[in-house]
């Protein structure tokens, strides 16, 4: 990834961050738009990236909105065939679709988000991607 993009991506997030801390929807919202922009100015170009899709989605408030973007972060995910952000985006989707009540969804993107994850250092993510599989097959 573009490492100027990544530092964008960065500093939106913690500007965001403070926005929610602050409690101050216009500065939220202004922050939104800007991350927005970016992803939308780097659509299906090589400074396009899964990341940038992903942070957005994470601050979506919308949760059926959050889940269309996510969706967009995962083909671009597997475009470049990332592991980690496979497992990280599939396991978003997954807790959105059980808010919703779609656990047959999250379920599969839980079994997706796991075979990801296989090959992946981040083992708290695998056990909470394992973990919320056998709760919902357990249901």
């Amino acid at each position: 990834m573009n490492t100027k993009i990544y530092k964008q991506v960065l500093a939106h997030t913690d500007d965001l961050l403070a926005a929610v801390q602050a409690d101050n929807q216009q500065e939220f919202d202004r922050c939104y738009t800007e991350l927005k922009l970016l992803c939308e100015t780097h659509e299906n170009t090589d400074k396009d990236h899964p990341v940038q899709w992903e942070t957005l989605a994470d601050f979506t408030d919308d949760l059926a909105l959050a889940i269309t973007i996510y969706q967009q972060a995962l083909v671009k995910a597997e475009t470049i065939n990332d592991k980690d952000f496979r497992s990280s985006i599939g396991f978003s989707m997954a807790t959105l679709k059980v808010e919703l009540g779609d656990n047959a969804g999250a379920i599969e993107d839980l079994e997706k988000a796991k075979t990801s994850s296989n090959k992946i250092i981040d083992k708290e993510l695998k056990a909470e991607i394992h973990d919320l599989l056998e709760e919902l097959k357990a249901l």
